[in-house]
């Protein structure tokens, strides 16, 4: 799962291609660019990997990275890992040690075209989480998860972003009978023009389907949120610093998503991110 400043998702959305410069061959000769490579890749280190607010590390720093691929045409494909925690550490609350699950994978392709106008381009695509998972007990939830999404980008002057909404057509991050899941969100960034500094902003609501209503445990339905800065250093490398929150529920002792430690995995925060693309 993706933070925006890590995601090589994010970067295929958002249509962040790196340039390059060219020199002219001749004083006389007409100067002509490279072509820019269908191909990104982006590695990030971060103080802690949230994703829709929720904590998948543990607290704990993760490093992370993919590369995408952007036709001409609108289509692209991409992977993009990261560490985790989560997995193990919610059996671990359970007593279980034996399931290990040290990687998140994300593979996702889809359209993105400029139909509305230049700077709003709407993006169709699905994305499969992929968790290599080993010592999972027969009777849990597979927590690979497959979303489709559809986005639609904007800019207006120095404001670009997106409005998004992804649905579940499969279980959701093991969570039983949750098909039909749902996260739209929206995702706003200010460029300041002043040292290369942005300023990013987020909010987003994840639904999952099939919740039971049982006694004394808290319901997995949350909103989150993000607001933070982005030093671009020029070169494609980049520094992140954000502040999230969520409204995860509590009940009694008990957190919706808690840590083996009991702590609220998506308590409010501040994250610190490097990224390098290529």
């Amino acid at each position: 799962m993706k933070t925006f400043h890590k995601s090589a998702l994010a970067l295929a959305a958002s249509g962040l291609f790196a340039t390059a410069a060219f020199a002219q061959t001749a004083p006389a000769a007409a100067s002509e660019a490279p072509e820019v490579s269908p191909i990104t890749a982006n590695v990030t280190v971060v103080s802690d990997y949230r994703y829709r607010g929720i904590s998948q590390s543990n607290f704990k720093p993760a490093i992370q990275g993919g590369f995408d691929y952007a036709h001409e045409s609108g289509f692209y494909i991409g992977n993009w890992n990261s560490s985790i925690s989560w997995i193990s550490d919610s059996y671990s609350n359970g007593g279980s040690k034996n399931v290990s699950a040290p990687i998140e994978m994300d593979f996702y392709a889809g359209i993105k075209k400029e139909l509305i106008g230049e700077g709003f381009a709407s993006d169709l695509g699905v994305l499969q989480y992929y968790y290599p998972t080993s010592g999972l007990p027969s009777s849990a939830t597979n927590p690979n998860t497959t979303e489709i999404y559809a986005a639609q980008n904007f800019t207006f002057g120095p404001v670009t972003g997106f409005a998004k909404f992804s649905y579940a057509v499969s279980n959701t991050f093991g969570f039983s009978n949750s098909n039909g899941s749902y996260y739209p969100d929206l995702t706003m960034n200010y460029d300041t023009g002043i040292w290369g500094l942005a300023v990013n902003a987020h909010v987003g609501y994840q639904y999952i389907a099939g919740q039971a209503v049982v006694k004394g445990v808290p319901t997995a339905n949350y909103t989150d949120w993000k607001l933070g800065l982005t030093k671009d250093f020029g070169g494609g490398l980049s520094l992140a610093a954000a502040y999230i929150g969520t409204n995860a529920a509590k009940t009694g002792s008990t957190y919706a998503y808690q840590s083996p430690s009991g702590k609220n995995l998506g308590g409010s925060t501040g994250i610190v991110s490097l990224t390098k693309t290529f």
